[in-house]
């Protein structure tokens, strides 16, 4: 019997062995979910490393996170990168003549102005001597910026970085078929009447079929939302649970909202409308209200939902950066330090959004740190049931041993120190720029509550996954 059982399990799908696993330890959160105090501990040693530049935040700001079609939509991403830079440049009085390099993560790329950070920085009035460039890595594009700025200031090839990063999900770019892009391209370069008489005769009408933008994986043609569904289930996360998060986060962000805790939000004036100076997607609801929403990838069994989802976010967020030593010589009080960091990548079918697991355990050790070291978790939130499996896993020795190579379990963040200000699933998520204000909440949130250390975590398209530890600075 014991053999056919190992047979059977041998066999199963990585989904169906996960779910045959955690089915019998479901996570018993819902009391603790509405825990929202945040813990302050004694100090600690300093991460600094002999003859390695100490890499500090000066300021970090964002314009108000908005739901698409709303505010924005009428604007152009580089309108909202420009509105983050003029706003950072307002806030921190940096002189832009000091800034050696501009870099902007961004997801969906405008076709007009693929370098983003180019073209808001010379519209923010940066010098045109000014170098700027685009990155992009899916959810965690600003990560990316900001850990280039780091190893630019550490290498001495600069003293004073801003990384931000920007999307827009109001306008999108929709493209003629390839079949009619072809055909176009052709009629270009076609030099005479017949030629192109020869070309029209091979049109149909299926060529005007548009190609919509895919919000699916490349490799695995399956969308997020599918993944984070599937995801649940084999993490056996409830529905309930999921609703019970998502309530959460918007709830917590309203209290933020309304005690002043965002500070990184700096208005935004959008042309021949108002000023815009909040995030507008923060909606508290009931559970019985959200249990009525269908299922929005999986039907009709599925449990993600719109209700328990990030939404379509427009948005942008910058950050002044620089070496210590520059910024205490200019006369500035950083926010705080940038420590370690570490990438991530593993199968982005079954293990999609489980960049936080992989990513959390090796920068604590890159830090010599362990999770009770951390004062303030800042996790980025795509779904609920992502961010319960990602503690699921986290809280496994199984899940460490057989998937991670690890002998031990890293544990799973305690709730009265996670995302107390809320989350992507309530502030929004514009994809390029969510890392740097996860990065502003969590040196903000060691600010006011007197903790040292902070862990940041998102996962990202692709199967990958980034983790940040930021210092507070000295008061």
């Amino acid at each position: 019997m014991s053999t056919i059982l190992t047979s059977t399990f041998k066999n199963l799908s990585t989904t169906s062995k996960w779910a045959l696993r955690f089915s019998v330890r479901p996570l018993s959160c819902s009391s603790q979910l509405r825990s929202a105090p945040a813990v302050q501990t004694k100090s600690k040693k300093t991460l600094a490393k002999p003859n390695i530049k100490n890499i500090v935040v000066v300021e970090g700001v964002r314009i108000p996170f908005l739901l698409s079609g709303t505010s924005y939509k009428d604007l152009m991403p580089h309108d909202l990168a420009r509105g983050a830079l003029s706003g950072l440049l307002h806030r921190s009085n940096v002189p832009k003549n000091v800034v050696d390099y501009i870099i902007f993560g961004t997801v969906i790329q405008e076709v007009k102005t693929s370098n983003v950070a180019r073209e808001a920085a010379l519209g923010a009035g940066f010098s045109d001597k000014t170098p700027a460039h685009t990155v992009t890595m899916a959810c965690i594009s600003s990560n990316q910026a900001m850990t280039t700025a780091v190893g630019l200031i550490a290498s001495g090839q600069c003293d004073v970085v801003v990384a931000g990063g920007v999307e827009l999900m109001s306008d999108v770019p929709i493209r003629h078929s390839r079949k009619m892009r072809k055909m176009m391209l052709d009629l270009n370069k076609a030099k005479t009447l017949s030629q192109r008489l020869s070309l029209l005769t091979k049109f149909r009408l299926n060529f005007l079929s548009p190609e919509l933008p895919a919000v699916a994986e490349f490799s695995t043609n399956e969308t997020m939302g599918h993944s984070a569904d599937r995801l649940a289930a084999a993490f056996a996360v409830s529905r309930m649970e999921q609703d019970e998060y998502a309530l959460r986060s918007h709830s917590l962000a309203k209290k933020a909202q309304d005690e002043g805790h965002l500070s990184d939000i700096v208005p935004f004036k959008v042309p021949g409308k108002d000023t815009v100076t909040k995030d507008n997607g923060i909606r508290p609801s009931s559970l019985e209200q959200m249990a009525k929403l269908k299922p929005a990838f999986i039907k009709p069994y599925g449990t993600v939902t719109a209700a328990n989802s990030s939404f379509l976010t427009d948005g942008a967020s910058a950050m002044l950066i620089m070496s210590e030593e520059k910024a205490l010589a200019m006369g500035y009080k950083p926010k705080a330090y940038l420590r370690d960091f570490i990438y991530v990548s593993q199968d982005p079918k079954d293990q999609l959004l489980l960049g936080p697991t992989y990513a959390t355990p090796k920068v604590l050790e890159k830090a010599g740190l362990t999770m009770n070291d951390i004062d303030a978790f800042e996790f980025h939130e795509a779904f609920s049931g992502q961010i319960l499996a990602n503690f699921k896993a986290m809280d496994s020795d199984w899940f460490a041993q057989n998937y991670m190579g690890r002998k031990t379990k890293v544990g799973s963040p305690p709730l009265e120190k996670f995302n107390i200000w809320g989350g992507s699933l309530s502030l929004g998520h514009p994809f390029g720029a969510t890392g740097c204000r996860l990065v502003m909440a969590a040196a903000n949130r060691l600010s006011k509550d007197g903790g040292q250390y902070a862990l940041v975590a998102a996962c990202a398209a692709g199967g990958q996954g980034h983790a940040m530890i930021v210092e507070a600075y000295p008061k």
